[in-house]
């Protein structure tokens, strides 16, 4: 069986508005309350209360028996994986109260809702839904979000078949990640960074100069947090649309793809975090991943190390800094750096595999020394922006 996510937009009246905030009030009320019992338990025993005990102190509450049930279900988990990162020797620490301000969802786990032409929740009633697909699989859990900007998501949790999907056959690809560009191929073709923080910066300093002087607890003030949201919620899904355009671009293009396993959390403690943070390569290689599992398309991790430093055709390594953008050797090749690093990938990920340079052979990919074939100058091209 397979886990899928569905989520759609929901339209509630002012009135199941109010209902949903006081859902959130109320869970908010009820992990605290949790949360405090739990170390009260084991201050005086030593031991962590049980999933029973926790259940046993949800109930008379006034939200859906399934939803209080569920903070209790969030409690238990978060102190299970504190237990498991302190065993693994990484520094855990222990779940905290929270303000309004962190509880932004609550979920019904099995039960307690019903989706047809609206979605029915009990104790709310009938809620406008934009249903813009069809939800595929037994639904299993229904989670209600309020994004920060103040809409409201339901988000469907689906149990699917696990059918099993025919191989493709095609080309394959090397993807080098990049800041100059944002993903480099080993074929030559070029994926411009569109750089979304950049183009909206302006727009979030004013917004964020607004905020910065309203009186605390004012109605000026949640307007400008409000507008401070918005500008956000922008940029993500401006971000979201061009990794979900490229990624759906190569699985259905090519049978592999190959890329580097970069440590982004490290290198976003550097001095490029802000550019290394608004590439978002984390996400895109999720995307891929996942696409390419439905798509029939193997996907492949490389170890990043020496894939820009080695040269793609003769194999020898020299030592180049971050302001060397071209890739220059004794053997004769010239390229671009980032597409020799690509053509690394690739060889590295397709090592023995008949057409690959990593055998001795051309490259597969029709590049070589720097000369892109003109079959891929029109895909090159419709990825420019800017």
């Amino acid at each position: 069986m397979r886990r899928r996510s569905w989520k759609y937009r929901l339209y509630p009246s002012k009135e199941q508005k109010e209902k949903f905030d006081l859902y959130l009030y109320e869970c908010k009320n009820l992990w605290n309350s949790l949360l405090e019992y739990v170390k009260v338990h084991y201050g005086e025993t030593g031991n962590f209360p049980t999933r029973k005990q926790l259940y046993l102190k949800t109930k008379e509450q006034s939200i859906f028996s399934q939803v209080a049930q569920n903070v209790a279900d969030r409690l238990v988990k978060s102190l299970e994986a504190r237990s498991t990162r302190k065993k693994d020797g990484v520094k855990a620490g222990f779940p905290r109260f929270k303000s309004i301000e962190r509880i932004k969802s609550f979920t019904y786990p099995q039960f307690g809702f019903r989706l047809e032409e609206k979605l029915e929740l009990s104790g709310i009633g009938q809620i406008t839904i934009k249903k813009h697909r069809d939800i595929e699989g037994t639904i299993k859990t229904l989670t209600i979000k309020k994004s920060p900007s103040g809409k409201w998501h339901a988000i469907f949790s689906s149990e699917t078949e696990q059918t099993p999907v025919s191989k493709k056959a095609g080309p394959v690809a090397g993807i080098d990640l990049g800041i100059d560009h944002f993903a480099y191929l080993s074929n030559g073709v070029s994926i411009e960074n569109p750089r979304h923080l950049k183009q909206a910066e302006q727009k979030l300093k004013k917004t964020h100069g607004c905020f910065s002087t309203k009186k605390k607890g004012s109605k000026n003030r949640n307007k400008a947090k409000l507008k401070v949201a918005k500008a956000y919620e922008k940029l993500t899904n401006r971000r979201k649309d061009f990794l979900h355009r490229i990624s759906r671009h190569l699985v259905d293009k090519y049978a592999l793809i190959a890329i580097e396993n970069l440590n982004v959390a490290g290198l976003a403690r550097g001095f490029l975090a802000k550019s290394v943070l608004d590439c978002s390569w984390a996400e895109f290689v999720s995307m891929i991943h996942y696409k390419a599992e439905e798509a029939g398309c193997d996907f492949v991790l490389v170890n990043p190390a020496y894939t820009t430093q080695m040269c793609s055709s003769c194999g020898l390594v020299q030592k180049k800094s971050l302001a060397e953008r071209w890739h220059s050797c004794q053997c004769g090749a010239s390229m671009p750096r980032d597409l020799n690093a690509a053509i690394n990938i690739l060889n590295k990920a397709t090592a023995g595999i008949a057409g690959s340079q990593a055998c001795g052979e051309e490259t597969p990919t029709g590049y070589k020394y720097g000369r892109q074939v003109s079959s891929e100058k029109q895909e090159a091209r419709a990825f420019r922006h800017g």
